[in-house]
């Protein structure tokens, strides 16, 4: 079932999501080589509690971290480590945040230090996908538009998107209907309406669009172990047109300058 939320709903939404913009932000002063995830997730922790609210990770179906943080061929779900991060990674951090009754969801994919020219391609399309499905979001549209956006945008730059892993609805539960995919044909699936609030975050692999589960239960990696990025954003549907709720501007030095 699909829960529609109110102007009301959706304005304490994006305080959440504000919230979470900031965490992203006070991230991105300190990911680079030599930092371990560990350190991440308790500067992510202590951020969000510092401003009245909860990790939305923390705990759901028994995850262990404030953060997602995904290392190269990592997808999603990774756990946080004492491993320092070194030059040439790519880290895709994802976070929740739970605020006055609502939950807001975005990720990040930052390079550490430098980067071949592959991964940079890698960060700049997955990120113009995440747009390009937002952009799909127009009166009368449906899933399936966001879907064949992301998935043809990705697909001619000679990337791959994964299939078993979706976006969601988002709001009083961290993960609701609809789901959202990143494959799909145009005019499929459910109609976008108002008051749907949305996590919209492409998964693109440079390989196969194939992944495995690793033996820690949590960690999704590819499988044929090339590098993957994320970004999402919560979206909400007002007047049959796509609100960005959460944001980028506190990251220093984004990606798309």
């Amino acid at each position: 079932m699909v829960y529609l939320k109110t102007r009301e709903e959706i304005s304490i939404i994006k305080e959440s999501a504000d919230i979470l913009g900031r965490v992203h932000g006070e991230i991105s002063k300190v990911v680079k080589e030599g930092v371990t995830t560990q350190f991440l997730d308790k500067l992510a922790y202590e951020f969000i509690n510092d401003n009245k609210a909860v990790p939305s990770f923390k705990g759901y179906d028994g995850f262990p971290a404030t953060l997602c943080v995904s290392l190269n061929d990592q997808v999603v779900h990774g756990l946080p480590t004492n491993v320092p991060l070194k030059s040439g990674d790519i880290l895709s951090v994802d976070c929740g945040v739970y605020y006055k009754g609502f939950h807001s969801d975005s990720a990040y994919t930052y390079p550490i230090g430098e980067i071949n020219s592959l991964n940079k391609k890698l960060l700049s399309v997955t990120y113009d996908s995440l747009f390009k499905g937002i952009e799909a979001i127009v009166k009368g549209a449906r899933i399936g538009d966001i879907a064949n956006s992301v998935q043809r945008f990705v697909e001619s730059n000679g990337f791959s998107v994964v299939r078993e892993l979706v976006g969601h609805g988002v709001g009083r539960e961290l993960h609701e209907e609809p789901q959202v995919p990143n494959y799909g044909k145009r005019g499929s699936g459910v109609k976008l309406i108002d008051g749907m609030v949305l996590a919209i975050e492409p998964m693109v692999n440079i390989g196969t669009k194939n992944v495995r589960k690793a033996k820690d239960g949590w960690s999704i990696h590819t499988a044929d172990k090339k590098n993957s990025a994320h970004y999402e954003h919560t979206v909400a549907i007002i007047d049959g047109l796509p609100e960005i709720l959460t944001t980028f501007k506190y990251i220093q030095n984004p990606i798309n300058g």
